[in-house]
């Protein structure tokens, strides 16, 4: 089992494309990377917390897979937003806990860059902190069926 913390705009629709995935095991919403200790959902919007909405997968296997998913569901070209969601909350993000998954993960940017015409934002950073968000968020789709989510879960 491995751990890993992956942004991509709104934390309800990453969460649930990921866990619709065989080899993911857990997955918690929360924020990554906040200058504020266990900040609450409305603050993170503010976007005073430097915090990005993030979900924190548990998974086996490959990281190959994680990414691949990842960069199948983002648009890694954009600053800052994923579908209708503005805000430096919603950036792209990939946030490591090992050297090893910082050069693979730097390595597999670096190999797909080619494919896009525009430069990759997506951060990779280290995980300094992750703080799980509210209850009502975990899982929320799975609670409110025909929530907004950006992704398109059906593919």
């Amino acid at each position: 089992m491995k751990k890993i913390v992956v942004a991509g705009g709104c934390f309800w629709g990453v969460e649930a494309y990921f866990k619709q995935q065989d080899y993911i095991l857990n997955s918690t919403v929360g924020c990554v990377n906040s200058s504020v200790e266990n900040p609450d959902y409305k603050l993170v919007c503010t976007g005073t917390t430097d915090a990005a909405e993030a979900v924190e997968l548990t998974y086996s296997g490959d990281l190959k897979k994680v990414l691949d998913t990842l960069f199948h569901i983002i648009d890694p070209t954009l600053s800052n937003r994923q579908g209708n969601d503005h805000g430096s909350q919603y950036r792209t993000g990939i946030y490591f806990e090992s050297a090893e998954d910082e050069k693979y993960i730097k390595e597999y940017i670096d190999g797909i860059r080619s494919e896009y015409s525009k430069p990759i934002m997506t951060e990779v950073l280290p995980v300094e902190n992750f703080w799980p968000a509210e209850e009502y968020h975990q899982d929320y789709l799975d609670k409110n069926p025909g929530g907004y989510c950006h992704i398109n879960l059906d593919i």
